[in-house]
């Protein structure tokens, strides 16, 4: 144990004392070699005294080695000759509000086990307002129809959501089917995965937008003939665009009353839902939307911000290289061009940073997670890098690389995230399949540049593997989604390839029921032989009573035996047995 001292220490044990004064008033270290007891049976109390010669007075600690307790007490509460209690306090003695903060620090799993510990704490970690941050960090928010809360037993708590979201995660790592959806003529250039509706908006070399249902398989609508190939899509609950090689960005608003939500066909009962945007010099390669903006990003080697109301540009970011990939977060746009990836500021237009040649070749994809901290790049090596965005990260205007993959022998044309997995969907014909979890063990409340610091000492010289690779296609994959227990794929065949891994969900649960219900019997099996075993304790007992009793018997009324340890009855004087 190490104590800081300004003048001087005093430590007096119970019946046993070390005395120490350190003159310079430096830091102190006390070794206690051996503590004697008087008696086993006496508890072992280490009874602290502080004399105060400094203005600052330091914490006393009272420690209860049986007990486990540790207590500190301030030198000013307590008189010089008091001693302390025998009970110490726990942490569920604090104030709620400082528990409450203490829980904010941990990561999930280490939340999970401290709700283990007592009921008390298993209210207040169960109820803890940190699960909804765990959860909007990791996949935003919901798919639910009801309101959040912890107040309704119908309603599920963000704890029970988070739990079934991370459950429902690992399903991608057991069994799945594939459906195979046919309608495109050519090659499947771009699809984008709407997960909140269940929809599948997908598109070619054919110059056609279809949109499908996910969970039946079935095409619900097409459009008309576009006039070029289209290379991007993108779409949300209220817009859907597509760009092409003309230059030109189709659009469509989305009509109340549509279960596909949005009219391709035309104009219906006079209502404009269609409209065309034209400013890019060369083709669209790129597309993304947000709340207020629309961005494109084409060959003429810039990315174009429009307004999304007003249907007007507003910036123009210009690049050195064409535009092949952009994926914008709150304020900020990440795009790629060449070789080269940049980070703006999707207001001001500002460049803020960059990774020069951050593979050999060009950057063919990008992806960003939900909180816009983790930056994925695909490039024409192969090769998927992990870069951690941050403003701490940001030094001389560079990104920070952390983790390094090559799972492909041909381009990554494609990148799709959601918590924890990142797909990839490459020119070779395969689909990898990584989790990110590991990389991301550090604490959550920790500087994040001593994260950045740990990982880049853990994985940045090492190639990670991939958890998983899926084969079996006939020629190029180009485009990737991932969502609602699916990975949904296109590429040169002209079809559309959906793994579906409900199956594997729905065998998870049957074996998570299977664990309990055998959990539950191992339980009720050890009760039982409890209850058998001091069944048997009160007989072994009844047995040792009975047994005392006869040796005491035995001892009133003794056996008489001969030296020769033959034992003898008692003769009468005839010596015949008396009757």
């Amino acid at each position: 144990m190490a104590f800081e001292c300004h003048k001087s220490t005093e430590i007096g044990l119970s019946n046993n004392s070390v005395d120490s004064v350190d003159r310079s008033a430096g830091c102190e270290q006390l070794e206690f070699d051996q503590i004697k007891s008087p008696s086993v049976r006496e508890e072992l109390t280490i009874d602290s005294k502080v004399e105060i010669e400094s203005e600052n007075p330091k914490p006393i600690i009272g420690f209860h080695p049986k007990k486990g307790n540790l207590a500190l007490y301030s030198a000013k509460s307590l008189p010089g000759n008091e001693v302390f209690p025998n009970d110490s306090r726990s942490i569920t003695d604090l104030p709620p509000a400082l528990i409450s903060e203490i829980l904010n620090c941990l990561e999930p799993k280490e939340l999970g086990v401290v709700s283990c510990v007592s009921t008390s704490l298993y209210s207040l970690a169960s109820e803890h307002h940190v699960w909804k941050e765990f959860y909007f960090e990791r996949w935003g928010q919901p798919i639910v129809s009801a309101p959040l809360g912890s107040g309704c037993s119908a309603v599920k708590t963000w704890k029970e959501l988070f739990v079934e979201r991370e459950f429902r995660s690992k399903t991608f790592l057991g069994r799945y089917s594939v459906d195979v959806l046919y309608g495109h003529a050519e090659a499947v250039r771009t699809l984008f995965l709407l997960a909140s509706k269940k929809l599948i908006f997908t598109s070619g070399y054919d110059s056609i937008v279809r949109i499908w249902d996910m969970v039946e398989g079935l095409a619900i609508a097409s459009s008309r003939p576009l006039g070029s190939t289209i290379r991007a899509v993108a779409a949300d609950t209220k817009l859907l665009i597509a760009g092409g090689t003309d230059g030109f960005i189709h659009g469509w608003r989305a009509e109340e009353g549509l279960p596909n939500l949005f009219n391709l066909e035309g104009p219906k009962n006079q209502k404009n839902s269609e409209f065309r945007l034209w400013e890019h010099e060369g083709p669209i390669t790129c597309l993304a939307l947000d709340l207020t903006r629309i961005y494109s990003g084409s060959w003429d080697m810039t990315v174009r911000v429009w307004d999304r109301s007003l249907l007007k540009c507003t910036k123009v970011l210009r690049h050195s290289d064409w535009v092949w990939s952009l994926v914008p977060h709150d304020t900020t746009v990440v795009t790629s061009a060449g070789s080269d990836v940049y980070v703006w500021d999707s207001i001001t237009g500002s460049h803020i940073a960059m990774a020069s040649d951050a593979h050999v070749g060009k950057t063919c994809s990008l992806a960003r997670s939900h909180t816009g901290k983790l930056l994925f790049t695909g490039g024409e090596d192969g090769a998927i890098h992990m870069f951690e965005l941050s403003n701490h990260l940001f030094e001389d205007n560079l990104l920070q690389q952390v983790a390094t993959w090559i799972p492909h022998s041909g381009p990554v044309n494609s990148l799709a995230f959601e918590f924890p997995w990142l797909v990839s969907a490459s020119s070779d014909g395969r689909l990898s399949l990584i989790d990110v979890r590991k990389l991301l063990k550090t604490s959550r409340r920790s500087a994040i540049k001593n994260r950045k610091r740990v990982c880049s000492r853990a994985y940045l010289n090492n190639v990670e593997p991939p958890q998983r690779m899926l084969h079996g296609f006939g020629g190029n994959l180009f485009s990737v989604g991932i969502g609602c227990d699916r990975i949904v794929c296109g590429g040169e065949e002209g079809v559309i390839r959906v793994w579906n891994f409900s199956q594997a969900l729905e065998i998870e649960q049957r074996v998570r029921a299977l664990r309990g219900m055998r959990l539950e019997n191992r339980m009720r099996r050890r009760k039982m032989q409890f209850e058998m075993n001091s069944k048997g304790g009160c007989e072994m007992k009844s047995k040792a009573s009975r047994a005392e009793q006869c040796s005491v018997a035995a001892k009133k009324n003794p056996v008489n035996r001969g030296r020769t340890g033959v034992f003898r009855i008692k003769r009468g004087l005839t010596g015949n047995p008396k009757a």
